[in-house]
């Protein structure tokens, strides 16, 4: 915590630069307003925090700038844009339980008891980030397995995914859970010999989270500056906040408030009732010097392929009885939908399996020629779509924001779920690409890491960390650099309606850039995967440097 102080006090010093600065010396990439590469050896930032002008090694340095920085010959690139995330669930995670990078059941097991033995005043043993299929279990987990080392106390463990939840049996006690309780619509309580076996799926998540202990404000703003804080070092200057409640917007304003706001917040509120606390009659205006909007709404249509909630046209491969669960009616999407959108709010639909994209994509035909103006839908995940569905995203306009590093997490489990035929159309960057889609692409953090370069390698390669598999997994859906790049920067922008101040490095635009060691347009993919900032900025400030 003593390095989260530090940071703290850092950023209640910090502010948009108050006099012109050169950054000289670079190898300095960005895109222009049309998405081309544009390379540049210097930079000059104004006193607003906005790019000034780019000099090429031939143009004439400012005589005597207010501050000069030497970028010893190394790369400058644009901020990263996180196109999806959920900043707070990231920060909670920190503070929590992580089960992300444990290998087997018992491996998890272990955690748990340690953790419950480390923290006897905790009322509940609370985190996150199991997954099943990783540890090759061949099924979820159950009650008895909690039981078996935290009797005691309720426990609640959210999946990696955020679309089921783990329970030990004090946990369902507390939540009064029985073997007559029945699950919400678009939820599924996991059963076995006709009792709750411990695993909720969905909207039956919301069975146990109404009864778990709910953090308080000043653990809402140890976790935004415990996410703020990494998510620098990762090089992410913005993210798309998906799912913003009414409390986590008022930790976001307390933060901004206290001049300890560094990254930029697009923020989409968490269905209908958040958006309207938040925001009122509409998205509202920039706050903090660009630091803080919310934009839209985010509604979930399905859940995710892991716990088989995401939503599909025929069962899964699997297990031949499920198809997964849509979680609005034909007329509560549409109903949502139009209520947004009649107030100027962008609308981002959770859309996973192929059956929730169709859908999707149906209710924006039903509702686009009644709602003139620009609303640019988004699709959230689009991660397995039906190859003849994806030519109606182009025409309908519909921005497909999509995370690269789902596809090398995901890729035995997606086999497994799917057959081969639908694989076709699975994270299908370049299909998409090919089609006219705009691509947006974040990483879904806390789900995966926030770092970009991860996510860049793999939508370059279809390969994992390790280079596997050989070639690329279907390597004819990969995309260049140039549109990984793009993605991340100013499409993810685009995405949001923010490309009038974010994306590029082009003269106006907020100066929000990274010094790396590596020539991202170059490296392997191996190379890029292994980036690290050097340095973070934003508005013209220098927010991180590795080291110090």
């Amino acid at each position: 915590m003593k390095r989260l102080a530090l940071t703290v006090i850092a950023l209640l010093l910090a502010a948009p630069a108050q006099a012109d600065t050169l950054v000289d010396n670079v190898n300095g990439i960005t895109l222009d307003k049309d998405g081309k590469v544009v390379r540049f050896t210097g930079m000059v930032i104004g006193t607003d925090g906005k790019v000034k002008q780019l000099l090429d090694r031939k143009d004439k340095r400012p005589e005597r700038p207010d501050f000069k920085e030497d970028g010893k010959g190394r790369t400058l690139i644009p901020g990263m844009i996180d196109a999806h995330g959920h900043l707070m669930g990231l920060g909670l995670s920190l503070m929590l339980l992580d089960l992300s990078d444990t290998r087997s059941l018992a491996e998890a097991q272990a955690a748990i008891k340690k953790y419950a033995d480390e923290n006897p005043e905790l009322p509940w043993i609370i985190g996150r980030g199991w997954n099943q299929e990783k540890w090759g279990l061949g099924g979820f987990p159950t009650a008895a397995d909690l039981d078996a080392v935290v009797p005691d106390r309720p426990v609640w463990l959210e999946r990696v995914d955020g679309h089921a939840g783990w329970a030990n049996s004090a946990a369902m006690t507390a939540a009064k859970i029985t073997a007559a309780t029945k699950a919400p619509e678009g939820g599924r309580i996991e059963m076995v010999d006709g009792k709750p076996a411990g695993v909720f799926v969905d909207a039956a998540v919301a069975l146990i989270d109404s009864a778990k202990p709910k953090p308080l404000a000043r653990d809402l703003d140890r976790a935004f500056l415990a996410a703020q804080q990494q998510l620098l070092a990762q090089g992410i200057t913005a993210i798309a906040d998906m799912g913003t409640t009414i409390q986590e917007w008022q930790a976001y304003r307390r933060a901004g408030d206290k001049h300890q706001l560094a990254i930029r917040i697009l923020s989409y509120g968490g269905d209908i009732d958040n958006m309207a606390l938040i925001a009122g009659p509409g998205p509202t205006p920039w706050l903090y010097d660009d630091k803080l909007r919310m934009v839209g709404v985010k509604l979930y249509l399905d859940g995710a392929l892991g716990s088989r909630g995401a939503w599909l046209k025929a069962p899964y491969s699997d297990a031949p009885g499920q198809k997964g669960l849509p979680l609005l009616t034909p007329a509560q999407l549409r109903n949502k939908m139009v209520r947004a959108s009649m107030d100027k709010f962008q609308v981002a639909i959770h859309a996973i399996g192929d059956a929730a994209n169709a859908e999707a994509l149906d209710a924006i035909t039903d509702l686009t020629a009644d709602l003139p103006g620009e609303r640019r839908w988004r699709i959230e995940h689009a991660q397995i779509v039906d190859l003849a569905d994806i030519p109606r995203f182009a025409k309908l306009g519909v921005i497909a924001s999509m995370q690269p590093i789902h596809q090398p997490s995901d890729r035995l489990m997606a086999e497994a779920r799917l057959g081969p035929e639908r694989l076709k159309g699975a994270y299908a960057w370049r299909s998409m690409e090919n089609a006219g889609v705009r691509l947006a692409f974040g990483s879904d953090v806390p789900v995966e890491s926030a770092n970009p370069f991860p996510g860049i390698a793999a939508a370059i390669s279809r390969t994992d960390a390790q280079g596997q598999p050989f070639g690329g997994w279907h390597p004819e859906e990969a995309v260049s650099r140039e549109t990984a790049l793009d993605g991340f920067t100013r499409s993810a922008a685009y995405a949001a309606f923010a490309e009038d101040r974010l994306g590029t490095l082009m003269p106006g635009m907020r100066a929000d850039f990274l010094i790396v060691d590596t020539d991202l347009l170059l490296a392997s993919p191996e190379d890029i995967r292994k980036m690290v900032p050097l340095e973070t900025w934003i508005g013209g400030y220098r927010y991180y440097k590795k080291g110090g």
